[in-house]
Order: structure tokens, then sequence, then C-alpha cells
């Protein structure tokens, strides 16, 4: 499904689209045909490298600056992006900030402020605002975490940021789902070239980890993976598909 029901090419937000995961799912969605809003809050480089990414596959993107841990800059976020196109298709609400390695002893009410300002708050505020603008038969996609699974130490703090969106994808797939919209989320695992995880490639003890952990490939995921899994999602396959969790891990429980 590379247009939308009026015949014009689907329109997506993917937040924190500058790098990482984001980078890959904004680029992949450039190449299935989406003009693609892509939001930044840090390096505008980045961004712009993102949507050069995309224009030069072929594809329609658009940077914007907005800091979505807040309601009034997701508000900046969904009315530019209704000015610029008229409508919204896809919400990909993948924005986040990780802390790991931190036992619960260690956490500072700055740490609790900082995760669950992005992790929960924004992304609870991103998907309301789907909800309420994305076209029927769209599709909200939230990008979770494998540390909701289950508890593990050091990720005390940033699983629990992760746990009230999972539960509100559930909700809102209910809530909008009279109108052909589906509400899922993946879940990725630690994924090389994001996030804490952006220069562990050369880390050797990094890799002999995933490879002693992940059936699939003996290694960690990748920015693509998550991409893969965002392409069926969008896709009419999915279109009986809501209120679930993909975790992407390579065969690992989490």
């Amino acid at each position: 499904m590379t247009v939308s029901a009026s015949g014009e090419a689907r329109v997506a937000i993917v937040t924190g689209a500058s790098l990482g995961i984001g980078r890959a799912i904004a680029v992949r969605l450039g190449r299935l045909g989406c003009r693609v809003v892509v939001n930044f809050v840090g390096s505008e480089a980045e961004a712009a490298h993102t949507v050069r990414a995309i224009e030069e596959d072929g594809g329609t993107a658009i940077a914007m600056r907005a800091d979505v841990s807040t309601v009034a800059g997701i508000d900046e976020l969904f009315e530019f992006t209704m000015a610029q196109f008229g409508r919204i298709d896809i919400v990909v609400a993948n924005a986040g900030v990780e802390i790991i390695r931190q036992p619960v002893l260690d956490a500072t009410e700055a740490d609790f402020d900082r995760l669950f300002a992005l992790n929960t708050k924004g992304a609870f505020f991103t998907l309301q605002r789907a909800g309420r603008l994305v076209a029927d038969g769209g599709r909200i996609l939230w990008i979770g975490s494998s540390s909701s699974y289950g508890p593990g130490r050091g990720i005390g703090l940033y699983g629990s940021s992760k746990m009230a969106p999972r539960y509100m994808v559930e909700v809102l797939a209910q809530e909008v789902g009279s109108r052909g919209v589906t509400v899922n989320s993946i879940d990725p695992t630690v994924v090389e070239g994001a996030g804490v995880f952006t220069e562990a490639a050369s880390d050797e003890k990094f890799q002999a980890s995933n490879r002693a952990t992940r059936p699939l490939g003996g290694r960690a995921g990748r920015p693509n993976d998550v991409a893969d899994a965002v392409e069926y999602f969008v896709s009419d396959l999915a279109g009986w598909v809501s209120g679930q969790h993909l975790l992407v891990s390579g065969g690992s429980p989490q």
C-alpha cells in the first residue's frame, strides 16, 4: 500500500529520525513511496543526512525540529505535517533515550525525569495525537524495547519508562480500530549502530556477548531489522493485526 485511499502518496511522521533506528525507518518508508517528515531535536546536519538519503532513493522528505518530550513540541510536529501535506497516514513514535547498566539504587530524580519525559510522556502524547489525526486506514507504530519483556539488572529505570506506552498501544488499538487504523509496537533488542550502542561495532566484548545470546546469526540487531518489521506493519499484509507487540531479537527471549 504505497498510496492513500485518495490516490496520493502516503505521509509518514518518524520521530527521532536523524540517526540509528529512526533513520533506517524513515529511509525505508521513503523507499516505499511515502512522503516522510523527519523529526529531530539535536543535530540538524544528521537530520539533513536522513533527508538526503531518502531523496537519493527518489523519495520526498522534509526535516522538522521539535522536542517530542513536550506536548507543545508534539503539537508543532503534527501541525507542521498537516500544513505541509494536508494529511497523515503513518506515525512511527521512535524517539527515545536510554540509560543502561544503572542499578535502581543509583537512579536519580534527574535520570527519572529525563527518561520518563521522552520515553513515557512523549510516547503517550505522540500516540494520542496520532490517534486523533491519522487518516482512516492509517498505521500507528511505537518503537518499544525488549527490556519490557522481563526484568534485568541495570535496566530498571529504562525498562520502567517503556512499560506505560506498551499498555497504551493495546488500549489505543481498541479505541481507533473502528476507523481501520492499526496500532502496534516493535520491540527491538540490543541494536548495533543505535542509541547507546552507536559505536559498538568495534567492541569485541559486545560482539562476543551477542554471538553467545542471539541464536539467529549470532549478532546484535541492526537498524534495518527494525525497518523490516515497520515495512510489514505499514503494508496491507498487516491490515488485520492491531494491538500487538513484535519482539525483534534474533531468537533471544529479551
